[in-house]
Formats: structure tokens, sequence, C-alpha cells
């Protein structure tokens, strides 16, 4: 009988085999390292009980002057500034029409066509209208009130919004006693997810494009009608064309000359079902243009387009205002003096003398060393120096700068400090990071240094790396002078010298990784406990639901299971703070999941306790564990020890045992020992807390143990 002392090293070792692993760990899940020991991660609560619209992808603190503390909240619908618990909708608006709407209401139902020529909107964007006096359709005037989320587009001069009360009749006017109403238009919304440049996504597949013949049913339909009425057939009337309902695409056969077509019903492999009055009905093959055609139902798309972008923004403080920039789209800024009763609004709208404000930019951000605003993958200077906006053609190498504490003077003159630079590496700007000494500016292939000079050039650039990846527009992150990013197939650092990082979980991340939806990785800093996350989506997943750590202390990697959209580190406020499912969540706050018990364990690798040619049997386990931290009075983890006899076969054994806590004073005491019944040539421990309230850290834990013959 022997007791022996199970010593592991520290950090996920999931690379190697598990045999080659020997007193390492394998897996894990909401586990760190700290001082060479795992221990479970702090938990988080929601910071409050408000929700935002979107999924919020980007947060920014700051401080104004009087020592309110904002929050920047950028979501693929809004942008928000939270205060207080409150979000606050500072989206800026593209438009506002005082003239030439109506409404067209739908009998028994409380969705509502608005008509309004070359309207520019998009499904999900919102509009807010003002000034409806008059029912419509036995819908009351202030329905058409307030702000409305537009649900589909009809064509380019009709969309559909929802006004919460069902119509009792159809009717069509403008619901005002005289003239029009106004209505105020918030910037186009982003896509939630990224949709690729080419096959399945491509072009009009699945989707709509506003040049395509587009009208409405006239009727409710069942799943088997062939003959169906629409309000206006013009167009659509041709043996052979092909219509697209919702998901249902219909073969037409012909038409009955009084806005009824013939059809069959289910065409091209799709199925059959009831369509609501109302449905907009799109000619996706027959269109007068065939490039208004939808590319192909059932089969890749045979054309390249550019692919469609999620919603990311980019934002810093200017003093105590706000600047914002969606990716590929322009310049924004909200001034505090205003209050949230004000939204953000155009750079160029700004009072003073403009010049050459970019129109459109990846990313914006204000050097915190010198205060000079930089647009990064933007567009040129206008024609002269009295031009107010550049030339609105994004080059995506292309970096500008303004004038010196001057957000809205662009233009390079001898008498402001004004500028441009133009990356020399790869196709396209990426990222952009600030660091104490620089600003690291990332290309899909290259790596550069923009430094403050001063005056002549103001800022000058230098190539540090070439032939180097980047998987996300935020898949860096700084710490202090150094930068960490995650590559499309390696992890990477810059400090003084880029360097690829060694990781001992690559496989685990980048096999099982949808690279689909890699614009949504995100990094961040969990300064207290010197650890870089990034939260990515897995295979099966669109959404982010894993993230890896590097523990730039310990230098070990780890791994788990979170959904998180946004991340920032504390610093303004004393927590982390993290979005998720329209929440904001305080992290490393207690040791649950907002009130619910937090799954969390670690898991070694298979451990030969003899040379391996015998068997070996396990009696007894002597736990090495504290539970200093936790809320709950009796906090408690479950030993599971599990035993194999080759490398390549499943565990043949397996028993579970809880260690708990009894007392904390005067000193510490839990589970003395745990018996087991454990034989095999090799074994391996699971630790593994589901409680609530419990906070566990593992030492070195003893097995008794004694060899039991070769058979």
């Amino acid at each position: 009988m022997t007791i022996r002392a199970l010593k592991f090293k520290a950090g996920i070792v999931s690379d190697i085999t598990a045999y080659s692993n020997e007193s390492g760990y394998v897996d894990g899940d909401k586990i760190r390292f700290r001082l060479g020991y795992p221990e479970k991660i702090g938990g988080w609560v929601k910071q409050n009980i408000n929700t935002y619209e979107g999924t919020a992808r980007r947060m920014h603190n700051w401080v104004a002057l009087d020592g309110s503390d904002y929050l920047g909240l950028g979501t693929h619908l809004k942008y928000y500034i939270e205060e207080g618990g409150s979000y606050n909708d500072i989206t800026p608006l593209r438009a506002t029409v005082t003239s030439g709407i109506t409404f067209t209401t739908i009998n028994a139902s409380s969705i509502v066509i608005v008509n309004l020529a070359n309207h520019g909107c998009n499904e999900n964007d919102f509009v807010t209208f003002t000034l409806a006096d008059t029912a419509l359709g036995g819908i009351a005037a202030a329905k058409f009130n307030g702000e409305k989320k537009i649900t589909a587009i009809v064509d380019a001069s009709k969309f559909k919004i929802d006004v919460g009360a069902d119509a009792t009749s159809a009717a069509t006017s403008a619901a005002k006693s005289s003239g029009s109403v106004t209505a105020a238009f918030q910037i186009n919304t982003g896509t939630d997810s990224t949709v690729a440049g080419t096959g399945w996504g491509a072009g009009q597949w699945g989707g709509f494009t506003n040049n395509a013949l587009t009208t409405l049913l006239d009727e409710a339909l069942d799943n088997s009608e062939t003959a169906i009425e629409v309000i206006d057939e013009t167009g659509i009337t041709t043996a052979g064309d092909v219509i697209l309902v919702d998901q249902e695409l219909m073969l037409v056969a012909g038409d009955t000359d009084n806005n009824e077509l013939n059809v069959t019903r289910g065409h091209s492999g799709t199925t059959a079902v009831a369509h609501d009055d109302g449905s907009t009905v799109r000619l996706v093959l027959g269109n007068a243009l065939g490039t208004d055609d939808f590319v192909g139902w059932g089969s890749a798309a045979s054309i390249t387009v550019a692919g469609n972008q999620i919603r990311l923004w980019s934002h810093d403080n200017f003093g105590e205002d706000l600047l914002l920039n969606p990716l590929n789209s322009g310049l924004f800024y909200w001034d505090r003096t205003n209050g949230f009763s004000t939204r953000a609004v155009k750079l160029n709208s700004l009072t003073g003398t403009k010049t050459s404000i970019p129109q459109v930019a990846k990313q914006i951000l204000v050097s915190d060393q010198d205060r000079h605003v930089i647009a990064f993958g933007c567009d040129g200077f206008g024609a002269s120096d009295t031009d107010v906006n550049g030339d609105g053609v994004l080059d995506p190498l292309l970096i500008r700068f303004s004038s010196q504490e001057n957000a809205i003077d662009w233009f390079p003159t001898p008498t402001n400090t004004a500028g441009d630079l133009r990356l020399g590496g790869g196709s396209t700007f990426i990222q952009a990071v600030e660091t104490k000494q620089q600003i690291l500016v990332f290309t899909n292939k290259t790596l550069h240094s923009m430094r403050f000079l001063g005056p002549p050039f103001t800022f000058g650039l230098q190539e540090l790396s070439k032939n180097i990846t980047i998987m996300s527009p935020f898949a860096a992150i700084a710490v202090d002078d150094s930068v960490y990013w995650m590559g499309l197939d390696s992890f990477y650092s810059y400090s003084n010298q880029t360097n690829r990082l060694p990781c001992t979980v690559k496989d685990k991340v980048f096999l099982n990784f949808n690279f689909a939806q890699k614009d949504k990785v995100h990094a961040g800093v969990n300064s207290e406990f010197s650890e870089i996350f990034w939260f990515y989506p897995t295979k099966d997943s669109d959404e982010i639901d894993a993230y890896v750590i590097f523990n730039y202390s310990e230098q070990v990697w780890y791994y788990g299971t979170l959904a998180r959209d946004a991340w920032l580190d504390r610093g303004i406020r004393t927590l982390p703070l993290a979005t998720g499912s329209s929440f904001l969540y305080n992290h490393e706050t207690g040791y649950d999941d907002d009130g619910t018990a937090m799954v969390s364990f670690i898991e070694t690798a298979p451990m030969p306790l003899t040379e391996g040619d015998s068997f070996i049997s396990v009696n007894r386990v002597i736990p090495d564990i504290t539970f200093n931290g936790s809320t709950s009075v009796s906090p408690s983890v479950n030993f599971t020890i599990k035993a194999k006899q080759f490398p390549g076969s499943e565990f043949s054994q397996t028993e579970s045992k809880s260690t708990e806590r009894s007392a904390t004073s005067p000193v510490e005491t839990y589970t003395e020992k745990l018996d087991f019944r454990i034989r095999g040539r090799s074994i391996a421990l699971k630790i593994e807390s589901t409680a609530l309230g419990c906070k566990y850290k593992l030492g070195t834990p003893r097995v008794d143990v004694r060899e039991d013959g070769k058979r």
C-alpha cells in the first residue's frame, strides 16, 4: 500500500496524445490557473434588468467632465449610451422625410404598408413617425406615431411595419388631416451574421433585390390553392416565371387577367405552406432584366459579389464627446452637452470650418498622446481645401488623420497637422490597436507601427512583419506595450518583435471553428488574473459559444464555453463587463451563473502509477482542496476517478465521490478521505463543481494505490 501525491503541470494540453501528457490536464471548463493550480473562475450577474435591441459587439467606457460614467454600446441594430442602468438610444439619422408618405392597411392585420418612393430602407431598420392625426382602416391615429421597426421590404417604394392594432378594413391615406406625416429614418441596420461573398447566401439567394418585381398576396392561402390572388399581376403573367412567397417557390402557369395567377405549388423542392394575406410576392425568375433575377434557388451561386458583413462599430471619446463609426460607413459625433435627447449626427454637420471629412471608414481612433482623430481604411481627400467632404471612395489601405485637437479639419495645409499615410502591405486594413508608445496597424497580411513624429510629418509608418494573419477586426488586444492577437490558424504577440505564441490547445480551437462567422471573434483582457480571452463560434454554431484564454503571467492556456458578444476589462468600472442575449453582465462577482449554479470542471490525462505493465488498484483518495471564497455554507465538489487498460480503450471503471466543507473556523475542514474500488493500468481524475455558491481551488491530492497483478 502506497500513498502517492498527484502533482500536475499547469495549463490544459489537448494537442498531444493523452499518455504523452502524463501529469497534465487535458480538459476543463470555467476554470483558470493561478500560482500553478486550477480554480473555478468568477461568476457573473446582470448589471441591470433592462435590455437593448440587437447583438452588442462593442463597448467603450469613458467619464465626462462632471464625473458622469458613460458606456457606449454598439449593436447590429442601434447605438446606445448606458448610464445608471438605462440604455439611451443615440443612433444617428440618415434622413428625415416630410412629404409623400401614405399608409395602406390590411384588413384584420396589424401590418401596415408604408408607401414612399425611394425609401432606401433595409429590413429591421427603424423609423419614427410623427404628426399622424387621422384614423385609417379602423386603426387609431396614435398607433401610426412613434418608433417602428421595418418588418419587411416590399419594393423600392413600399415597406411594412407593425402598428400593434388590427385594421378593420383595407384603406390607403396619409393618416393626417392635411399634408404628410414626418418620418425620421435611422441609419440602415447591419446584419447579425456574415454572409459569404460567393455560393450560398450570395447575390439574391434567399433574399431580395430592390429591382426585382414585387407585389402582395390579396388573400390568405392554404397549402394547396393553385389559383392565387395578388394585388397587381403586371409582369408576372408569363408561363415559366417563378415567384417566391416567404420561403415557398411557385411556378407560374399563366393568369386570368384579373390579378389571379395559376401556379404550381412547392416548386424546386420547396414546401407548400399556408401564407397570410398581404405577404410579399417576389419574382425570382422572369424579370425584365436578368440581372434582377435570383441567382439560383437550390444551387450554389454562379456569381461573385461582395460579402455582407455583420455590423461592427469602432468608437472613441473626443474629450467628453463621442465619435462613432459603423464598419465601412460614415463618421458620427455625439455632443455630450446636448444630452441624451439628441442623437449622434454626421461629423460633417458640426459647426466650424470643415475640410475633407471622411465619408467612409473601417475604423476610427483618437490618438491619446497627441489628440488626432484617425480614420483607417477610408476615402481620400476632397478636390480642394474648401471641400467639406472626402471623395467618398473607400481605399482599404489609406489612413487619414485630422488636424490636432480638431475633429472636422482633415485637408492638409501648411498651418495644420492633418495628413494621410498609405499602408504598403496586404490588400485591406483590418484593425488598429493603440499601445502606450505606438499604434499597431494590421492588414490581412502585414503588421505596421504608426508613431507620432510631430511637424512636419505628424505620423510615420513602419512595416514590422509580413505573412501574418488576423482573424477579425477585433481579434487583437493591447496589454501595456504588448499586443496579442488570434490569426487564422495561430496566435501571435508583438513586444518589440512579432512572435508566434506556442499554443497547447491550438487544434482544440481551430479544428472546431466556424470560419464563416470569424468576424464575430473578439479579444478581451481580464487584467486582474493576467488573462487574454478570445471568444469565438465553434463549428456547429453561428454564434459565439466558446472561449480560449492565454494567461500571460502563468504562460499557460485553457478554454471553456460561454456566449459573450463583447468584453470590456475593469477600469473606470470596478468589474469586467460583457454582453450576451441583450443583457449587460458584471463578471468576476460571486461564483454562479446569474443566480444559477455554474458548472465547472478540470480533468487530468490518464496517469500510469506504475511502469504500465501491471494493474493498479486505487482504494482511497485524500483530497487537497480549498473552498475559500465560497458563499455556500457547505460547498462541495465531485471527485471522479476513471480507469483504463490501454491508451486506445474506453475507461472501464468510473466512480464519483463528493468532497464537502464542514467548517471554516478555526481551520477549514472538509471530507478527509474518499473510498474507491478502481482497478486499471492508468487512472484519470476529474474534479467538478455543480453547486450554488461554490468556489474551489485544487491542490495536490493523494491516492492510496497498490499493484494488482498483470491481468
